[in-house]
């Protein structure tokens, strides 16, 4: 079975090396990834910013009729599923910090600090890890659609393991310094080679892949 450092030495010189940026904001970073549920980078990009525009604060946002929220968010998609998710999620971090500033995130015990993101309605393992890497570079791995699909099809985590159970047994198989490179480039293969319905296997530099399937060759015709 390739190992989590064959599978970046083998993916990284076709999509780059990811290199991680943490963006130092933990709740911008847990606004936009509900944003980016079930939609496009560039969607849920473009209703960050339209939300961002339309209100001054997270306060104002926590606070605003909902309507006004979807309306500002309808860019990104399945806005009246997620502006109550926003809204709720951006009102219970008030009640449970007492304020907009997360950065005892920082140095909480890693675990500490994933239960306590875990704990804000409608936040589960993806959601917690996304913000615990990408705001704070805390090793914390993402487990998304992509992840966990190429992950299954290479063997690392059995077919039948819920989303809980991939992050955690993907968290233990990943070095801690790896998660970021790991998460970034299984995102980009499965979007670019391993897709869900048809996977381009004839291109996957991943060819001990147990879920590998490549045509085979036509049998030779008559040597004339």
């Amino acid at each position: 079975m390739l190992t989590p450092a064959d599978i970046i030495e083998r993916l990284a010189p076709v999509y780059g090396m990811p290199v991680l940026q943490p963006s130092g904001d933990p709740i911008a970073e847990l606004v936009l990834t509900i944003l980016s549920q079930n939609t496009s980078d560039t969607n849920s990009g473009r209703a960050f910013i339209h939300l961002m525009r339309r209100f001054p604060s997270w306060q104002a946002i926590a606070e605003a009729p909902v309507e006004e929220v979807e309306a500002a968010i309808a860019p990104g998609g399945l806005a009246r599923q997620k502006a109550p998710r926003i809204q709720a999620a951006l009102r219970a971090i008030v009640d449970h910090a007492g304020s907009w500033n997360l950065d005892f995130l920082r140095t909480l015990p890693l675990e500490d600090a994933r239960a306590w993101l875990r704990a804000l309605p409608g936040v589960g393992p993806k959601t917690a890890a996304c913000v615990l890497l990408f705001s704070l570079g805390r090793p914390a791995l993402p487990v998304d659609t992509h992840v966990e699909r190429v992950a299954r099809r290479l063997g690392l985590i059995p077919q039948n393991a819920t989303a809980e159970r991939a992050h955690t047994l993907l968290e233990a198989l990943v070095p801690p310094w790896d998660y970021y490179p790991f998460h970034m480039l299984l995102i980009k293969h499965g979007r670019r080679t391993c897709s869900a319905r048809r996977p381009a296997c004839e291109l996957c530099p991943l060819i001990e892949c147990p879920a590998r399937q490549v045509p085979a060759a036509p049998a030779p015709g008559p040597v004339p």
